[in-house]
């Protein structure tokens, strides 16, 4: 398989230890109640009744062979991993650099972006302004009064734009090269189970030990 597929594998993986996680957390999946009424104590003439109650699903009855799954998920996640790191050694690119440089190189872009829609404005905000003068009586009193608001961008706008084509042009091509990667890579590893088959079709087919 190609790291594509492996990255896809790794979160099948991952999705099957969740799924196992949440039925063996249960407490009502991982026990068996059985529940005696002491009928006799009461009435000589009645019978003891004993009810037992199991867990309502479809491992009920392997319990541990689930856990021993669980184990096995987690053994197949870390032949992946490693397999995985293997294949990225071999890459032209250290590729999970890239990755993490793309991703802060497109929040650099969201940034220049944001400046460059910014726009020189001049406006007048009504009774925006306060103020105090004297009145004929000679006391101190507040006024209001129009505002003239005058907003100028204090940046290179060009140099904003410049740089936004630079980023994403340098953007476009690491992220080919990401693709390329993903796709021509060979990672040896030799998935158990089909990646779209379900826990319980998976599960059927396992056998602890094997």
């Amino acid at each position: 398989m190609n790291l594509k597929e492996a990255f896809r594998f790794q979160n099948k993986l991952q999705a099957l230890s969740d799924e196992v996680d949440i039925i063996l957390r249960d407490g009502e999946n991982v026990v068996t109640v059985k529940n005696t009424y002491l009928r006799k104590k009461v009435m000589v003439e009645a019978e003891d009744e004993t009810i037992v109650t199991e867990a309502e699903n479809d491992y009920a009855e392997r319990i541990t062979d689930l856990t021993s799954f669980l184990i096995s998920l987690l053994d197949e996640r870390e032949k992946l991993s490693a397999a995985i790191r293997k294949a990225k050694e071999s890459l032209p690119i250290d590729m999970d650099s890239e990755v993490s440089l793309n991703a802060k190189r497109q929040e650099t872009v969201r940034t220049l972006r944001r400046m460059d829609s910014i726009r020189s404005s001049e406006s007048i905000i009504s009774n925006g302004g306060t103020g105090y003068r004297f009145n004929a009586e000679g006391n101190q009193v507040t006024y209001r009064c129009d505002v003239k608001r005058v907003t100028t961008i204090n940046f290179d706008r060009n140099v904003v734009r410049k740089y936004i084509r630079e980023l994403d042009r340098k953007i476009d091509a690491v992220s080919a090269q990401i693709d390329q990667c993903l796709v021509n890579s060979t990672v040896e590893y030799e998935a158990p189970f089909d990646v779209n088959d379900s826990l319980y079709t998976i599960f059927e087919g396992f056998a602890p030990g094997k």
